[in-house]
């Protein structure tokens, strides 16, 4: 991976973790914490897409590497939160 793609990979994890945040109200982590979140969410993202589902939306690079990253951040707010009601 380059250094160009390695930005547009934290740039697009950094989108998706912000609109996931504002989706998933209540299960953010702050904006710091929403772009870690959108980080591990592309890579969840792009997993359930490209192996599990082998689906492809086929609008543009960026925009479906937004898409899937924002699916897979949702996600993963949504386990997280699991676990995070359990502890308490």
């Amino acid at each position: 991976m380059d250094i160009t793609s390695f930005i547009v990979f934290l740039i697009v994890g950094a989108i998706a973790g912000w609109l996931a945040g504002l989706i998933m109200r209540g299960a953010g982590f702050g904006l710091l914490g929403n772009i870690i979140v959108g980080i591990l969410g592309s890579l969840v993202g792009g997993w359930l897409f490209g192996s599990v589902f082998k689906i492809a939306i086929g609008i543009s690079p960026v925009v479906d590497a937004i898409i899937y990253a924002l699916i897979g951040a949702i996600v993963l707010l949504f386990v997280i939160g699991l676990f995070r009601k359990g502890a308490k």
